[in-house]
């Protein structure tokens, strides 16, 4: 629940944190755990666990927020480069249940990988998992 979520405790100021920014819709504060110097979160004030629960004009909002964060990130930190990283429930890596973006700036041999072993579809396998998509979406 929302009361107990640590990002809604943040955002009511019961949890100290290193903001940057804020507006009516959007918190933003640097990572305790960063991967890059810069290393920013972005997060609705409303609690959504993941991007499949919020309604489109708050993410629309939050959205808006991310760029405009990965934007003074990038420029703040002269990041020739970065990523923008969201994780969807726990076996996608997502450690708080309420939805956030990182913005990660990057530079030359930074030494941040995101490897992962592309995969093969078996025969058939491919087409099938289109056609079960294209169903969903109609």
């Amino acid at each position: 629940m929302a009361e107990e979520c640590i990002f809604c405790k943040i955002i009511r100021g019961e949890i100290p944190s290193d903001k940057i920014y804020e507006n009516k819709h959007i918190f933003s504060l640097l990572d305790n755990n960063p991967i890059a110097p810069g290393h920013t979160l972005v997060i609705p004030k409303k609690h959504f666990k993941t991007i499949l629960d919020i309604p489109e004009q708050e993410l629309c909002e939050l959205i808006k927020g991310v760029k405009k964060m990965t934007m003074a990130v990038v420029e703040a930190t002269d990041a020739p480069g970065f990523n923008i990283i969201v994780n969807g429930k726990k076996a996608a890596g997502q450690l708080v249940d309420h939805i956030h973006f990182h913005i990660i700036p990057r530079f030359k041999h930074d030494n941040i990988r995101y490897e992962c072993p592309a995969i093969k579809y078996k025969e058939g396998q491919k087409q099938e998992i289109m056609d079960r998509i294209k169903k969903v979406l109609k």
